[in-house]
Parts: C-alpha cells; structure tokens; sequence
C-alpha cells in the first residue's frame, strides 16, 4: 500500500491563484493589499522563510514591505516599529519573524500587534475568537493551510479520531481548535512530551498530525493502516549520501507512506500552505478594511 501525496505546494499555488484575481479586484477598488514585514537578527533560517514570503507576495500581487533591524535591536525599538506600522494606514498585514532576538519578549511584541492586521493569527483577540469557534477571521497561518489541505483532499473527519502530537500555541492548540469546530467534528486528542503511550493513540488515530520539531520521531509503525497522515516538521538532518552533507525529513518516519491512506510531504507538504495561508490572511485584512 502507498499512501495518495498530499500536494501542498500545488494547492498553495492554486490558492495564489485566486488570491490574485482578489488582489486585482482591491486595487480596482483602490486598496492595494500591503505586507510589512519586521526581520530582526541574522537567523539564516528566518531569512529563508522571510524571501520565501516575499516571492508569494510577488505572484500574487501583494506589496511587501521587509523591515530589517541588527540583531542588538532593543524591545523598546520592536515595539517601536510595530506602533508605526499599526498606524500606518496602507499597512494591512504585520508580520514579526519568529524568533526574535535574545532578550526580546516575543509574546508583547505579538500583542502589541493591532489585531486587525495580525497576519501571523497569534495575538489573543484572534486566538480567543477560534477559542469562541469564530474562524472567519485571521487564523493562525499553519493550522488553516493543514485544515485545508484535509478539505481539498475531501478527508472526512465527522467523529473520526484524531491525534495532534504538540501542544504549541502556533500550530498543536489552535489546530485542535479548528478539527474539533462544528462541521469538521473530529474527536481530538492533544498528546506531548509528558504523553503516555503515544505509540497506542497514533495506532488508534484516524488522522495523525505531528509538530513537534523533532526528525522522525514518530515512528511508521505507530501509523494506522489507511489513517491521514499530516507531517508539519521539518528538520535538517545530517546524510553523507547527499553532495550537501543533509536532508530535509519531517518528525514522522519516511516509511509511514507505505501504511497511511493520505500523507504530505516533506518538504512541499505543509510549508508551501503556510506561506498561502499568511497571503490569504493579508487578502482578507483588506478587504475587511476595505468593507
């Protein structure tokens, strides 16, 4: 048995796509949909997924702004920047590159954040309004590109089970949120570190979701023969195999491909979702302001 890939890059592009033909209806309309976009410190990691950001801007027509401020960069000057782009009228969504430097608090500058223009979908007024089964409005990146991804491959969820190994307030909770919301109504298990017999729930799982930032932890075996399986990690692992000396891999081993029924890729599975569903939250902060 081989599993059906889950194509995240091919479905991004598609929503790009329609986000397009929406960016040029705003800007007829006279809005022309703006991503500021704050880079503090030299991470070469957050430098990857900053570019990457600024080329889906590009394909689908959004102005991106990139803020880049030295690795010294004080809380002070953050939420400096952060005031000025929340009064910045043409700014429409603002995004802060996680981490952000030692020293820094990253959860204030998160709420600092006008919620309006919280891209990211972290600040507590859009967290608390997933918490309330609101979800028409800026969810956080990573569980909205999952969840579609479930929707595009017609995945039904109604009182499946499903485990979601991690707990993070960026990916595990709010995604726990959005598959047991009404309509989707899976029955959820948010399984962690301190998790007995993780090995035992994943067995009894219909949907398995890992974010846990760890290469390959969760092992094939553990995999329900036929469940969907969604790999959110993404880990770069030694391998003398390859002319770069690494690979990319996920926290789910390879080999569950060959027990589930659906799984995404790694990479090419849930980043490539990440980044659309960042561009359809800039999208949809316009056209709220706009209305």
């Amino acid at each position: 048995m081989s599993a059906v890939i889950l194509d995240g890059k091919a479905l991004g592009l598609r929503i790009e796509a329609e986000l397009a033909e929406r960016v040029s209806a705003l800007k007829e309309s006279g809005v022309e949909p703006h991503l500021a976009v704050v880079l503090a410190g030299d991470d070469p990691a957050s430098h990857v997924y900053v570019r990457n950001k600024q080329r889906a801007c590009e394909r689908t027509g959004i102005k991106s702004t990139r803020v880049d401020l030295p690795n010294n960069v004080t809380q002070e000057d953050l939420m400096r920047v952060v005031a000025n782009l929340n009064s910045d009228n043409s700014v429409h969504g603002i995004l802060v590159q996680s981490p952000t430097p030692y020293g820094t608090d990253e959860l204030a500058i998160t709420e600092a954040i006008d919620p309006s223009k919280d891209v990211d979908g972290f600040h507590p007024t859009n967290l608390g309004r997933l918490v309330m089964g609101q979800v028409d409005g800026m969810l956080p990146c990573t569980p909205a590109g999952v969840m579609k991804i479930i929707e595009d491959a017609s995945i039904d969820l109604q009182g499946k089970k499903a485990v979601v190994i991690g707990r993070s307030r960026i990916v595990g909770m709010p995604l726990a949120l959005l598959l047991a919301q009404k309509g989707v109504d899976a029955t959820v298990t948010i399984a962690h570190s301190r998790t007995q017999d993780i090995a035992g729930i994943c067995r009894t799982a219909d949907l398995v979701v890992a974010a846990i930032g760890r290469a390959e932890a969760i092992q094939a075996e553990w995999i329900k023969p036929g469940a969907t399986v969604i790999d959110v990690g993404i880990n770069r692992v030694a391998d003398d195999s390859r002319e770069s000396g690494s690979r990319l891999t996920g926290d789910i081993e390879p080999e569950a491909a060959n027990i589930a029924g659906h799984i995404t890729p790694v990479p090419g599975g849930v980043g490539p979702m990440t980044i659309s569903m960042l561009m359809s939250n800039t999208v949809r902060a316009a056209e709220l302001r706009l209305n």
